[in-house]
């Protein structure tokens, strides 16, 4: 893909920008003498966006804008053609407030990564197809858990609701990016606690009805459950699955 001249020395801005030494530093007097013994940033959640503009070029130079301060470490286009925009030892400015887990730094923990699309239309095969195999890669590379596959939309619940309901999370899930629970589920137990158990799959327990409706959004395709037995057996299912895979 042959990016616009113009955007290209914005992108290229952003890349050199992210592979600078972290600052600040001290300002005491100190002496350094070197360790060896050290890692780069490490990412263990990667989130996924949907851009909400019409066109790759509009995403690039909206990711590229340093008045706009918002980026990512990639972003992949309807074609399937993936940009690079941050180093992914580097940490990239696509979460904003959100909490997971209980982290509220996520921008600190995870990898984001785009995908052109305006929020109302189908995912392009293509598009997914890169997708995979970007997280396999990725996946290779850092080991991050089958649970820490997420989307803007789960991390920042009373905000986002990227990606849409069309975003395909159960194909990702069959090759490993996600949590899936597929009918029939066995019933959730007497007492069972819907908001406890979002809480332990990682959405916010401070805004429950955001948090349910991001669950629903990424689970149920938006759609509410048949019935509330519905919902907490799949919310059960999933907590379940997570502590089966050692999350």
């Amino acid at each position: 893909m042959k990016l616009p001249s113009p955007l290209l020395a914005g992108v290229l801005a952003a890349l050199l920008a992210a592979c600078g030494p972290l600052q600040p530093r001290t300002t005491l007097t100190v002496s350094r003498y070197a360790s060896p013994n050290f890692d780069l940033r490490r990412p263990n959640l990667v989130i996924v966006h949907h851009t909400s503009d019409r066109t790759l070029e509009e995403a690039l130079s909206t990711l590229s804008s340093p008045g706009r301060k918002v980026s990512a470490h990639y972003l992949i286009g309807r074609d399937g053609s993936i940009v690079q925009l941050v180093e992914e030892t580097a940490r990239a400015w696509h979460a904003g407030l959100s909490w997971w887990g209980g982290q509220t730094d996520i921008n600190s923990a995870s990898l984001g990564i785009e995908l052109d699309n305006d929020g109302a239309e189908p995912f392009a095969d293509a598009q997914i197809v890169a997708l995979l195999a970007l997280l396999a890669d990725i996946r290779q590379r850092y080991g991050i858990p089958a649970a820490n596959f997420i989307g803007h939309g789960d991390v920042a619940p009373t905000r986002k609701d990227d990606p849409s309901t069309l975003f395909p999370w159960q194909r990702l899930a069959e090759r490993g990016f996600g949590l899936w629970c597929d009918a029939p589920m066995s019933p959730a137990p007497a007492g069972f606690d819907l908001t406890l158990a979002l809480a332990a799959i990682g959405y916010d327990p401070a805004t429950p009805e955001a948090s349910r409706k991001a669950f629903r959004r990424h689970f149920l395709g938006g759609a509410p459950a048949s019935t509330a037995e519905h919902e907490n057996a799949l919310a059960f299912c999933l907590v379940q699955k997570k502590a089966s895979q050692g999350q």
